[in-house]
């Protein structure tokens, strides 16, 4: 029935009246007795993460949410404890000649001591801005905050695809 109601006021161009029926529409669906269980928590996280992709500020702050956990997390775990520098080592041929130096990086270390300094939330808070906009931000990272990151690079630029989707509804009307 919200369906019909939706679709006769889509025909009618009341986009507001249709994104009200459509928002009752997926409540009914989510809230039905014959959905199975894996589409059920699909439509209530669709619905908590974004409003059904209607309600821009419930996107917005699990966005927010998001970046202030992966900041915490990176502040806690991901930044190494100091940045790698480069060295160079080799020997000179006692007649000359030519000199090929190999230039490699230790491995990035765990911190330890104090974690959550003015400097570290610099560094997390660009990799997470980063992050959301899928581009590697050219900082060196431990495992943890390797696997931090990628985890960040695909669910928060999903909340900012629900945020865009709930302003674009809002905006079409």
């Amino acid at each position: 029935m919200y369906r019909a109601l939706r679709k006769a006021f889509e025909d009618g161009k009341h986009e507001p009246g249709a994104a009200d029926f459509y928002y009752g529409e997926m409540e009914m669906r989510r809230n039905a007795d014959d959905i199975p269980p894996a589409e059920r928590r699909l439509l209530a996280a669709y619905w908590m993460l974004s409003g059904y992709g209607l309600r821009a500020s419930r996107a917005l702050l699990w966005l927010a949410a998001a970046m202030l956990a992966t900041i915490v997390l990176l502040m806690g775990f991901g930044l190494p404890r100091d940045d790698p520098k480069q060295e160079a080592t080799g020997i000179v041929p006692s007649g000359g000649g030519r000199v090929t130096f190999e230039i490699g990086k230790d491995d990035p270390r765990n911190p330890t001591g104090n974690r959550f300094t003015g400097e570290r939330f610099e560094k997390a808070l660009n990799v997470v801005l980063n992050s959301v906009v899928f581009r590697s931000a050219d900082q060196e990272l431990t495992t943890t905050g390797t696997y931090i990151e990628m985890t960040s690079r695909l669910t928060e630029p999903i909340l900012l695809g629900l945020a865009v989707l709930a302003v674009r509804n809002r905006v079409k009307r």
